[in-house]
């Protein structure tokens, strides 16, 4: 009994594992037809931060949602996690870039709504 249960976490696991790759390849896509779409027309920077927010967004629901469609059960709670680890990830690639580990505003709406698109695509992909 215990090997099943073993299994079944570490395959869960796995499924998390495929899923956040999946949001964050793509993000890196879309944040590339952004940064050419920014480059090459005359889109004002300042649409860059919202941009972010909806692309990782995004990404993140999608993941979860082919998290939670694999899974069958607790989509909110398992899209949630996945929304969290994203934003988690992404905090601490960018604080170590910007040598600046500080959580501020701009922080809590990005991890607020990764954890929020993550709990919707969990929703979304249970219930599909």
């Amino acid at each position: 009994m215990e090997n099943i249960e073993t299994d079944e976490g570490f395959n869960y696991l796995k499924i998390i594992f495929k899923s956040l790759v999946i949001s964050i390849i793509i993000s890196i896509l879309l944040l590339v037809i952004l940064s050419i779409l920014i480059s090459t027309t005359n889109l004002s920077e300042s649409i860059i931060k919202p941009s972010v927010i909806i692309i990782s967004s995004f990404s993140i629901l999608f993941g979860s949602f082919i998290l939670s469609k694999k899974i069958k059960k607790k989509g909110i709670i398992y899209g949630s996690l996945l929304g969290f680890l994203y934003m988690s990830i992404l905090y601490l690639i960018s604080s170590t870039i910007n040598f600046n580990f500080s959580i501020d505003l701009d922080s809590l709406v990005m991890i607020g709504t990764g954890i929020l698109g993550g709990a919707l695509g969990g929703i979304i992909g249970v219930n599909l």
